[in-house]
């Protein structure tokens, strides 16, 4: 059955607009330090095979037993500023549910983002690449490693993983932000059957003059897709930067986001509903801004991944 897509409204105060995710900002004390009644934490390291990026994998095990089939499975990208974003009541929550395993995916580093390597790992790069990829011509940052970090998450994290705990196949949800929700989408056109489940908020789909587009036509012109269900969440007033960033790097980014309409991702998820097998959800959330869409996002994320409706 083909899905539906429902645009939600949520009033919120105008500041929180604007309100973008703050990059130097320290992961602080978590809950994993504070300790929680309904799940216990590890954490693992390691390193890209070229020793450029260095990962640090935190994982939320549910205190429950695992079922018959194993836990259902998040894997969060940006996983320092995911486990800083994770309360209390959202894990609860998930007790009430199927509790799922969560894998934070981040870098070892105390703070909530390392921007150089997330925009290597999350963004991909055109077909036929020739020489690095950059980013921008202001930043330089090296850029299109999404295949590269989503060989890393497949063949040496999720084995890493499997080690230690039963893992449900079949009930696998992959989340991620801006251009973690590019990734997201990137995998799910280019590695479809990885994951049951979907969810990709604010995906940064300017990137590369709207590349991912043509990664979505492709998708959609194959013969058969696994099911899977998408979720896509944007805000509604979401922009480039803030009130100090360099004027340069808004240039820049306005630049890109130019080459898709304001709407690209609700006229994605349109198309992307007519297929079988896909289950999509788009929903805009009024008065939230980028950085708004983080927290909002993961937990969300966290719900469908317990078997939970969505708040």
């Amino acid at each position: 059955m083909n899905a539906w897509i429902h645009v939600l409204s949520l009033l919120l105060l105008p500041m929180l607009a604007l309100a973008q995710p703050d990059l130097s900002r320290p992961v602080g004390e978590t809950i994993a330090e504070r300790g929680s009644q309904y799940y216990r934490f590890e954490r693992f390291t390691l390193d890209s095979a070229d020793g450029l990026r260095h990962y640090r994998v935190d994982l939320a095990v549910p205190r429950k037993p695992a079922p018959p089939a194993g836990y259902p499975v998040a894997w969060l990208l940006d996983g320092n500023a995911a486990l800083a974003e994770l309360r209390e009541d959202w894990l609860g929550e998930l007790a009430t549910g199927d509790a799922p395993l969560l894998v934070m995916v981040g870098y070892d580093t105390e703070l909530r983002f390392d921007v150089a390597a997330r925009t290597y790992d999350y963004t991909p790069a055109p077909q036929g690449q020739v020489g690095p990829l950059l980013e921008d011509d202001v930043r330089h940052r090296p850029a299109g490693g999404a295949a590269v970090f989503r060989a890393l998450l497949e063949h040496e994290i999720r084995p890493r993983v499997a080690a230690r705990h039963a893992l449900d196949s079949a009930r696998q949800t992959i989340w991620g932000h801006s251009y973690g929700g590019l990734f997201v989408l990137d995998s799910l056109f280019g590695n479809p059957g990885d994951y049951r489940h979907y969810v990709a908020a604010s995906p940064a789909l300017w990137w590369h003059d709207g590349l991912l587009l043509d990664t979505e036509r492709r998708y959609r012109e194959r013969a058969g897709h696994p099911p899977a269900s998408l979720l896509i969440l944007r805000g509604a007033v979401e922009r480039a930067g803030g009130p100090s960033a360099d004027p340069r790097l808004l240039a820049a980014r306005r630049q890109a986001q130019a080459a898709v309409p304001g709407d690209a991702a609700a006229q994605m998820a349109r198309r992307l509903a007519k297929l079988p097998g896909l289950a999509v959800t788009y929903r805009e959330y009024a008065g939230q801004g980028h950085g708004d869409m983080l927290p909002l996002s993961l937990h969300q994320a966290l719900r469908l991944a317990a078997g939970l409706n969505e708040r």
